[in-house]
């Protein structure tokens, strides 16, 4: 989730270099992390935003290679960022330049869940991690969609009722912090937001006490908008 009210920024999802966690100042219930990297620092700048493990933090101070910011409440415990520790790696990605190249998919830093990685198998130069994830994070997956993973952009392979699979190829478990996960580590989970946008217009009635209300009682109720799924088909959706 987005850690401070400001306005919107986007990701893409393709880790730029894996940092490392320096310091961890902890208050009655937020944190403070001092985080050190490389390649960020090249223009990096009070304010701006950085994707930590896929959540979109603000660099509050700049100190040579490491930048300090501050993590709420909520965000620490909707995701895997208040388990961090001083040596703890991290994946990092700036914001998206405006001219920037789109390698990855829409990746806003705001976690929807964790979920549990439940298996790791070596496929010859492939690695397919398993991960069990909340039903409200699996109801947005599909296969060959796209899942957000401690920030990684990576394609889903296999959706059952509970979990899902991706395989990573040995580049993407060298740059990331997916190489160093085991078993019954927690991971940072991000849906496709294109989904949920679907679904908020399928389902946002006329009566809807305000626009950022969840979805209504009506989607139960079988009432929409009008937006309708034979619509979508027929407009090329």
């Amino acid at each position: 989730m987005k850690n401070m009210t400001r306005g919107q920024q986007m990701f893409t999802g393709i880790i730029e270099e894996k940092g490392k966690i320096t310091g961890v100042r902890k208050g009655a219930k937020s944190s403070v992390l001092t985080i050190e990297g490389s390649v960020i620092f090249s223009d990096l700048k009070l304010g701006d935003s950085v994707a930590v493990n896929g959540v979109c933090l603000t660099a509050s101070s700049i100190s040579g290679k490491t930048f300090s910011a501050d993590v709420m409440h909520e965000t620490l415990d909707r995701s895997g960022l208040g388990a961090l520790r001083p040596g703890s790696s991290v994946n990092l990605e700036r914001a998206m330049a405006a001219g920037g190249r789109f390698g990855g998919h829409i990746v806003s830093g705001h976690v929807d869940a964790m979920g549990t990685i439940t298996d790791i198998r070596r496929d010859d130069n492939a690695v397919w991690y398993t991960i069990k994830a909340p039903r409200d994070v699996m109801k947005y997956i599909v296969e060959k969609g796209s899942i957000t993973i401690d920030g990684i952009s990576l394609t889903v392979a296999v959706v059952t009722t509970d979990s899902f699979k991706v395989s990573i190829i040995p580049h993407t478990a060298k740059v990331t912090t997916l190489g160093e996960r085991k078993t019954g580590d927690k991971v940072n989970l991000e849906n496709d937001i294109i989904g949920k946008y679907v679904e908020k217009l399928l389902f946002f009635g006329p009566d809807a006490d305000s626009p950022y209300q969840a979805v209504s009682d009506k989607k139960d109720a079988g009432q929409s908008s009008g937006l309708t799924l034979e619509f979508l088909k027929e407009n090329g959706f």
